[in-house]
């Protein structure tokens, strides 16, 4: 029988964002997508850090695994690398990816490891009451900056090209057929796959409501846009403000983690077989 969402879901319980929160929508998204590709639930692991969008496992029926705050991308390279058959696909806040995992977000698209990143950009920290997070803009008033951020909001598109990430896209979380296309796309690609997706948080970041991001967002597929041409993508990235373009900006093929492995020759190494490997002449080696 043909799969449907339900087949993603897990049916012990239900999220605990608050009502409109745009996690809702990537979820949805996600789980669509990997219904359109016809993915096995048992064939994916989805690995998320800390913050709202971070209790995704939770709330889906595949693998999952919620790690340290910062940390999924080591943790979900290391489930591709023990298993590269499986999806790996990591789920982060732009607090949870572009504060303390920031090192972590470059040195994956770096290495190039074959998994999807998603990040829910809603300029705040959500989980712990609105403080302004990498993202926001200048003079953004919240309870960790009453007088205004004074440090201006980076841009991860920016950075995601400077590496020369495989693939960088930015989705909304407000227009469900476009993201799950465009997870479907970053599904398929082989390659770090990075959406940053521009996602209302309607507690705490009120003046980047759905009707600010419906009015603002335009499809870059419409206007031609060329996914080879990474200047094209940087001139892109940096049209923020007035309209925000969403969609693939930049597509390349590169060599991707795994198959630069040696150890990977035999196959994953979860189906290896171990049960000749001796390691106590180590242990005799190296013990003092």
């Amino acid at each position: 029988m043909p799969k449907t969402i339900k087949d993603f879901t897990d049916p012990t319980g239900k999220p605990n964002w608050c009502p409109g929160c745009g996690n809702f929508g990537i979820e949805t998204a996600l789980k669509q997508a990997m219904v359109n590709l016809d993915l096995d639930p048992n064939n994916v692991c989805l690995v998320s850090g800390i913050g709202c969008g971070a209790n995704s496992p939770y709330w889906f029926s595949t693998y999952g695994l919620i790690t340290l705050h910062g940390r999924p991308i080591p943790v979900a390279t290391g489930v591709k690398l023990g298993n590269h058959e499986l999806n790996v696909i990591t789920w982060s806040g732009d607090g949870d990816a572009y504060g303390i995992g920031m090192g972590h977000f470059i040195h994956g698209m770096r290495r190039n490891a074959n998994l999807v990143y998603i990040v829910g950009d809603n300029t705040v920290y959500g989980l712990t009451k609105g403080q302004a997070s990498p993202t926001a803009k200048k003079g953004t008033i919240t309870p960790s900056t009453p007088f205004g951020t004074p440090d201006p909001g980076i841009n991860p598109l920016a950075l995601a090209l400077s590496v020369d990430c495989s693939f960088v896209a930015r989705g909304y979380a407000g227009d469900l057929p476009h993201l799950t296309k465009l997870l479907e796309e970053a599904i398929k690609h082989k390659g770090f796959s990075f959406v940053d997706i521009l996602q209302p948080c309607v507690t705490y970041a009120k003046a980047q409501s759905y009707d600010f991001y419906q009015d603002k967002t335009y499809n870059l597929a419409e206007f031609g846009h060329d996914v080879t041409k990474k200047d094209a993508a940087l001139k892109k990235a940096f049209e923020n403000g007035k309209k925000f373009p969403i969609g693939i900006f930049y597509k390349k093929d590169r060599e991707v983690y795994e198959d630069t492995q040696p150890q990977f020759a035999e196959g994953p190494l979860a189906h290896q077989d171990i049960s000749n490997v001796d390691i106590l002449p180590l242990f005799e080696q190296y013990s003092f």
